[in-house]
């Protein structure tokens, strides 16, 4: 297995590429994980002069037999953000790794106690309920484009990406949004086969969206709706 590195309109030196390649050690990687396919660095940079304390991105997303897992972070150089970056997913790691020796005989760990297995998962305020985000002094100035909202001067940006995924229980979708550390997931259900979304809600709460398919608005918007009333 190699280790791919690429960059997201900038471009990546080859001094580091060298610290990738040492920084993320595949002898360790694969002690906790031997089944890894893939694993892939993408390095961003933020072209904002007020974000200059996170400009540099670092994403690593690790592919194996398994569920994806994925770490990320931002900081004042991509050096620094590699290292943040790399310790989350060796924390993730590590917590699979666990879970995977520990699951035969062991008991599911209940959404309101992950807080008590996965640290940082959220953090509450005085006031028991989490806290409201910090607005930024120096906030871009936004405008209206269409349907859309654009920070600054632009330009669009759109990321679209497909992912193919076998259908999970509600506690293993719970389990692999921790993994990719998002504060929403996507998946669907085993039991119903229906597309649903588990999200964070505030404190250690989650929630869950179902998406079911209404017969009636697909017929209603099929073209050949209503072809029987016509003269």
């Amino acid at each position: 297995m190699d280790i791919v590195v690429k960059g997201r309109k900038t471009e990546v030196p080859e001094r580091f590429r060298k610290h990738v390649a040492e920084k993320l050690k595949l002898e360790k990687i694969q002690k906790l994980d031997g089944k890894v396919i893939s694993l892939d660095v993408e390095v961003s940079k933020e072209p904002n002069p007020r974000q200059a304390d996170r400009c540099d991105r670092v994403e690593i997303t690790l592919r194996s037999r398994g569920p994806v897992i994925r770490a990320e972070a931002a900081a004042s150089d991509p050096y620094a953000a590699l290292d943040l970056a790399a310790e989350k997913l060796e924390a993730r790691l590590r917590r699979q790794h666990d879970k995977r020796f520990s699951r035969r005989g062991a008991r599911r760990i209940p959404a309101a106690e992950v807080a008590d297995h996965v640290p940082g998962v959220a953090t509450l305020n005085g006031n028991g309920l989490a806290p409201a985000p910090e607005e930024e002094p120096d906030a871009v100035p936004t405008k209206k484009i269409g349907s859309l909202e654009v920070q600054g001067d632009g330009p669009i940006v759109v990321r679209e990406k497909t992912h193919v995924a076998a259908p999970m229980t509600l506690d293993q979708a719970l389990y692999e949004m921790e993994l990719v550390g998002h504060d929403f997931y996507l998946f669907v259900d085993s039991e119903t086969k229906e597309p649903s979304v588990v999200y964070r809600r505030h404190a250690y709460d989650y929630g869950v969206i179902h998406l079911r398919t209404d017969t009636m608005v697909t017929q209603a918007h099929s073209p050949d709706a209503g072809g029987a009333l016509g003269g």
